[in-house]
Parts: C-alpha cells; sequence; structure tokens
C-alpha cells in the first residue's frame, strides 16, 4: 500500500475492499467515550495518509448504520460537519450521550482520543 489515499484507478478492486473491510473494522472497534480522527482511522486502516477517503466513506454509510461514524472528528477534535446540519447535532447528541465533553463543538482529543 502507499501513503497515499488510495485512489481507484491505482490499486486492484480487491485491494480496495480488503482496504474498506479493514476500514469498517477499525471504526467498529472505536470503543463508546472515545474518539479519533479521519487520518488517524486511515492510518490505522492501514490507509496512509487518507483522512479524506476516511471522510468520504464515512458520508456514504446508510442513514440506519451501526457503525459509530460519531466517533470521528477532525484533527483538532472539532465536529467536522457544518453547525446546523442534522448530522452534526446528531453527533453532537450521540457524543454527550456517551459521556464525552463537547465545548465550543471541540474535544479534548488528549482525554478522549483513541487508541491512547
Amino acid at each position: 500500500m502507499t501513503d497515499q489515499s488510495l485512489p481507484a484507478d491505482r490499486h486492484s478492486g480487491s485491494d480496495l475492499q480488503t482496504t474498506r473491510e479493514r476500514f469498517w473494522q477499525v471504526l467498529a472497534a472505536i470503543p463508546p467515550g472515545r474518539v479519533t480522527s479521519y487520518g488517524r482511522l486511515a492510518r490505522l486502516a492501514g490507509m496512509g495518509r487518507g483522512a479524506r477517503l476516511a471522510g468520504r466513506w464515512l458520508s456514504q454509510l446508510p442513514a440506519d448504520t451501526r457503525l459509530p461514524w460519531h466517533r470521528v472528528l477532525n484533527s483538532q477534535g472539532q465536529l467536522a460537519l457544518p453547525d446546523g446540519h442534522p448530522a452534526a447535532e446528531e453527533q453532537y447528541q450521540r457524543l454527550v450521550a456517551e459521556g464525552i465533553i463537547v465545548t465550543n463543538r471541540r474535544v479534548d482529543m488528549k482525554r478522549y482520543g483513541w487508541p491512547d
């Protein structure tokens, strides 16, 4: 794998599918009450610097997904969805319900970041 975001035209379909499966497994492993960044999620899934691709894949999740998409923030610990967006409010509510303190749309990554 490269350190890039795995553009589909540079990798076989099976490589991309394997990477996607690894990505979903890492996402599913984020425990309640913890968060990670798009970039960290991508690195843990073996995607190198694939933060943008991670964001794209998260945005394509079905509305009824049970995967903890709400536990993924930008690299500064901020909620990446625009203020006022319905999913941003849902993300905020889910994080608070898990005991995560969100102040000014930001989470303390040192306190709540995963993995340690």
